[in-house]
């Protein structure tokens, strides 16, 4: 009997979509023979894939025809190897094209082509030449009935290659690893979450009748061995195309799983080892490996951060004894992790571009190098004999750009609660404000047209000290002092830049201005503008663009004591006031000025 029933299941898929209707006429016809057009039309080939190797181009072909008919494979140019449909006539085949490719069946790039470039074939197995005649199967013939849940057409897919109770027995028949294999290979595609333990319970047959349905099978929960085969084969080609290997890195001390198909080793610069994106695939990996104690470890931790391939939006976590960071943003998703075991810290970061819609291989990658991590023996990158090249530079840490600002102003603390004025430049566009680089900030107030802006920290700051604005107009000529980072933070303290007051109007009368003659710098502009009893009588303002005009290097101006009171009080604040004092010695006046000022940072 179960002979029997092969047999029919063999004649079953040898008529797959094609009516007795057509079968009639398709054997009139080849005994008449075609008709002169029939003789002149083109037949072309609609191009679906091209694998480098002949074995994933056997895996590829193997997987498209269990769910479509006129799978070919040929041999092409520089030892690739194509997949195609056909062949068709032209009209045919266009029509096919768009529609396989709406109803996302085929790769979006597919193409028709008159298989010119195609050489030897190798699908399906044991044809030798290239078919010369239109295939058996036109695209819009009506197919026969069968279940397709999902809406797809039955033309497309053959019919079952096994009965339910075949398919269960079949499924009988796998170990436990093969099983286990099926559900990696659904969980890749989408469609299980569940424990990888090779026990087919409720979600694994949920899993694999969302699979078939998706796919246009008929829905039973059970995979026939055609189904296993596809599932699979399209799940290790994608593998292949990470290409996960494990590696022994002996400088590193390090053995982990990388995707070598995206990344390769470049070169060691402590702590770090770099392995750069290949084929431009935008994919970064770097291990970690130093010697160090709980302290070195926190200062790892907070330099990562300042790394421009870690974003600064994310989840962070520290310990006794590791560390765990993810940075996301529009252009990159960054994870990062280090343990501390004795006296050598180990860890490494993946760097995957966000824009890839793909998110399944990025899983896979970080899920394999997480379970594979392992560090070996007393090996560390502080024992290579490296030399400082030539390469170093203040913004480089282990060969890494730091994350930078798009610009950098000064400010200063105008109250108890770290509220700080700044300059409207300092703050316009930007995608995150930041006070000293590590306190989020947000605009309180906006005074355009002066240039004054008011920063209300995200959490309440407790500054060394705060602003005391003065209350009498200052004299012409008196030395003023100017605190700010002149060098927009590449010093981690304010300069003090000492200079006169040149006028207490603007060039065009302007009586909340006063004129200042001093060698300041754009990084400046925000500061305050101090007497020499250290209260604050203007904010530096940034340099004035006068049309065509060019004014001298030292003249600057600033928005009066008067104009900041004003502006303050009009957004709530109750600034502190107090006339002149007495004059401070010089180091004195330095270290009241670093206790109020701060470096105002706009991101992108």
């Amino acid at each position: 009997m179960r002979k029997t029933d092969t047999r029919k299941n063999d004649a079953m898929r040898m008529t797959t979509g094609l009516p007795a209707l057509f079968l009639t006429l398709a054997a009139l016809a080849a005994a008449i023979g075609p008709a002169p057009a029939a003789r002149a039309q083109v037949l072309e080939w609609i191009q679906i894939e091209a694998r480098p190797s002949l074995r994933q181009a056997h895996e590829r072909a193997r997987a498209h025809a269990a769910r479509l008919t006129d799978v070919n494979g040929f041999a092409i140019a520089r030892g690739w190897y194509a997949i195609a449909l056909g062949p068709y006539p032209r009209g045919d085949a266009l029509r096919l094209l768009g529609r396989l490719k709406a109803e996302k069946r085929i790769p979006a790039d597919s193409f028709v082509t008159d298989g010119a470039h195609f050489r030897q074939q190798f699908w399906p197995i044991g044809v030798r030449e290239r078919p010369a005649r239109p295939s058996s199967s036109p695209p819009d013939a009506a197919p026969a009935p069968s279940a397709n849940p999902a809406g797809a057409p039955a033309a497309l897919f053959p019919e079952p290659d096994e009965t339910p109770r075949e398919a269960r027995r079949g499924e009988a028949r796998l170990d436990r690893a093969e099983r286990m294999e099926l559900q990696e290979a659904l969980q890749w595609e989408g469609f299980y979450a569940g424990a990888i333990d090779g026990a087919f319970g409720r979600g694994t047959r949920a899993a694999m009748r969302a699979w078939q349905g998706a796919r246009g099978y008929p829905v039973t929960g059970v995979l026939t061995t055609r189904q296993r085969a596809e599932l699979l084969a399209a799940w290790r080609a994608d593998l292949q195309t990470i290409g996960l290997k494990q590696v022994r890195d002996i400088g590193t001390g390090i053995e982990i799983m990388l995707p070598l198909k995206l990344v390769e080793f470049n070169r060691y610069d402590p702590p770090l080892a770099h392995y750069d994106s290949r084929d431009d695939s935008g994919v970064r990996v770097f291990l970690i490996s130093q010697k160090g104690d709980a302290g070195t470890l926190a200062g790892l931790y907070d330099v990562l951060q300042s790394l421009a391939i870690i974003p600064p939006e994310g989840e962070r976590r520290l310990h006794a004894k590791g560390f765990e960071i993810t940075g996301r943003n529009k252009r990159l998703i960054t994870h990062a992790e280090a343990r501390l075991e004795e006296d050598r810290i180990k860890g490494f970061i993946l760097v995957w571009p966000a824009g890839q819609p793909d998110t399944r291989r990025h899983a896979l990658v970080l899920d394999a190098m997480r379970e594979s991590f392992a560090p070996f023996g007393s090996a560390t990158l502080d024992d290579l004999a490296l030399n400082a090249g030539s390469d170093q530079h203040v913004d480089l840490i282990a060969g890494l750009e730091i994350r930078k600002p798009r610009l950098s102003r000064s400010g200063f603390f105008i109250d108890a609660a770290g509220t700080v004025l700044t300059t409207a430049e300092a703050v316009a566009q930007c995608g995150r404000i930041t006070i000293d680089r590590e306190h989020r900030a947000e605009i309180a107030a906006l005074d355009d047209r002066r240039g004054l802006a008011l920063l209300r920290p995200a959490t309440p700051l407790a500054p060394d000290r705060s602003a005391t604005l003065r209350k009498t107009t200052p004299r012409l000529n008196a030395e003023i002092s100017i605190a700010g980072y002149s060098y927009e933070g590449l010093l981690d303290a304010p300069t003090l830049t000492f200079g006169k007051l040149a006028d207490i109007r603007g060039l065009q009368g302007e009586d909340w201005l006063l004129r200042l003659s001093l060698d300041a710098r754009p990084g400046d502009a925000g500061g305050p503008v101090l007497d020499s009893g250290g209260h604050v009588q203007a904010m530096l303002l940034p340099r004035p663009q006068e049309g065509g005009r060019r004014l001298p290097e030292d003249v600057w101006f600033a928005a009066s004591a008067d104009a900041l009171r004003g502006f303050l009080e009009a957004h709530g604040g109750r600034p502190q006031t107090a006339p002149p004092g007495k004059a401070l010695a010089p180091e004195d006046l330095a270290t009241m000025a670093e206790g109020m000022t701060v470096l105002v940072s706009c991101w992108e």
